[in-house]
């Protein structure tokens, strides 16, 4: 009797093991999404890149035409410098050097200018994106979702990739606003 006994509570034990080693094994439903692949096949992804790169040229363009009158200075300071008079000479100089202050000033202040707008567009862009990535994450009955982009991951099993369907349903939600 004692030996049965032992045999079924030995048993009992090894299968109450078992039941919590396969609990603690059983992984969550995980998901991945790239925002930066959203950005950049979305539509709205699409035009918020172009708003930013037509501002990026918009600045290089002005930054280009301000070092073409920095060389014209500097060409007309260099060749005219033994005609000019001392007062006319430092007068060039003055004028070369406040145009280089202009053009360094310009340069810093529409370089913080595009960040500060390419962080607003992107913000307002995830705040757009995270409540369809939400609605996928509870469709699918995910546990967690990963940003691809920020996640460091070596290797991601692409069944798990929610992107293209973020993306479609982003452009969809898009289109039915217009």
């Amino acid at each position: 009797m004692w030996r049965s006994s032992s045999k079924i509570l030995l048993l009992a034990l090894l299968f109450t093991f078992l039941v919590f080693a396969g609990f603690a094994q059983e992984s969550g439903k995980i998901g991945i999404v790239n925002s930066n692949e959203v950005i950049q096949k979305s539509t709205e992804g699409k035009a918020v890149m172009a708003q930013l790169q037509e501002k990026d040229k918009s600045n290089s363009s002005r930054i280009s035409t301000m070092d073409e009158k920095i060389r014209e200075l500097e060409t007309k300071l260099n060749t005219q410098r033994l005609t000019l008079t001392q007062e006319s000479i430092l007068q060039l100089t003055s004028e070369l050097e406040r145009k280089r202050t202009e053009r360094k000033r310009f340069a810093e202040d529409s370089l913080r200018e595009l960040q500060e707008l390419r962080f607003r567009l992107f913000t307002k862009v995830q705040d757009e994106v995270i409540p369809i990535i939400e609605g996928l994450g509870k469709e699918r009955n995910l546990d967690i979702i990963f940003d691809l982009a920020n996640s460091g991951a070596v290797y991601v099993n692409p069944t798990i990739d929610l992107t293209e369907e973020v993306i479609k349903r982003y452009n969809a939600s898009k289109a039915t606003k217009k």
